[in-house]
């Protein structure tokens, strides 16, 4: 399909009733849902989508984007309205514009940071589950602060990455990774107190955070130490044992293009 006009669509959702971004047989997905709403608004003219990340399933996104090709040009606020309008409620977009043809999604992609929520003591109110994770054991969030320090800079990060494809590159710079008190989002059925897990960087392997925020989660119930955090990122593992946190905490936060 020839492509002759581009847009760059950034888009808000929650990621609890589906199984991610990537369409796939049998199960709902965001990519699924927005190139269904297309395929009505657009009128069944040709077009394709290119996402510029793949979120787990039930992984949420409050700064998405995906690129939007077409033969045919739109105007972007109308389009903007149509897309809201037909999206369902757990899906929004904020931004519409019109983009050149030197523009690629995933590779203008400069950064892009993720929140984990979390939460430890008393159990939550049932209305947070899609929000913030869980865990029943206390947790030593002090160590788990140092232990988040030790992700950051340029590693190899081939214990943090669940089924590798051929080829993948475990090099990678993490620009930044704390744990602080979570006081970006709040309602009145959240935890008195909760932590959230912030981490940046220019792109990420699948699971990666998940297995940061497992590993972490490890640290802060005493079940390994600072010195394991640290082989891991010198001396991987062939074959690690993966815990992967729950996805449910965690969202894509920001992304900034070049």
């Amino acid at each position: 399909m020839q492509k002759n006009h581009f847009y760059l669509i950034e888009i808000q959702y929650l990621g609890f009733r589906y199984h991610g971004w990537q369409r796939q047989p049998g199960v709902k997905t965001v990519q699924e849902m927005i190139e269904r709403t297309l395929k009505y608004i657009l009128a069944d003219k040709p077009f394709k989508i290119l996402g510029a990340s793949r979120t787990d399933a039930m992984v949420s996104a409050t700064q998405a984007a995906f690129e939007l090709f077409l033969q045919e040009p739109e105007d972007p606020s109308l389009l903007l309205a149509a897309f809201n309008e037909n999206l369902p409620a757990d899906i929004r977009a904020t931004d519409i514009q019109e983009v050149d043809a030197t523009f690629n999604v995933i590779q203008h992609a400069k950064q892009k940071e993720y929140l984990y929520l979390f939460s430890f003591g008393e159990k939550n109110h049932p209305f947070a589950a899609p929000y913030i994770t869980y865990i029943r054991e206390e947790l030593d969030v002090e160590l788990m602060k140092e232990g988040a320090r030790l992700f950051l800079g340029k590693h190899n990060f081939s214990e943090y990455c669940y089924k590798p494809n051929e080829g993948t590159v475990f090099e990678r710079e993490i620009l930044e990774s704390e744990i602080v008190a979570n006081d970006i989002w709040t309602a009145n059925f959240f935890p008195t107190q909760s932590f959230l897990y912030r981490v940046k960087g220019m792109g990420f392997m699948r699971n990666q955070i998940r297995l940061f925020m497992g590993r972490l989660f490890r640290l802060g119930k005493h079940e390994i130490t600072l010195q394991d955090i640290e082989q891991s990122l010198t001396s991987p593992s062939e074959s690690p044992t993966y815990y992967i946190a729950p996805a449910s905490g965690l969202m894509l936060h920001q992304m900034a293009f070049k």
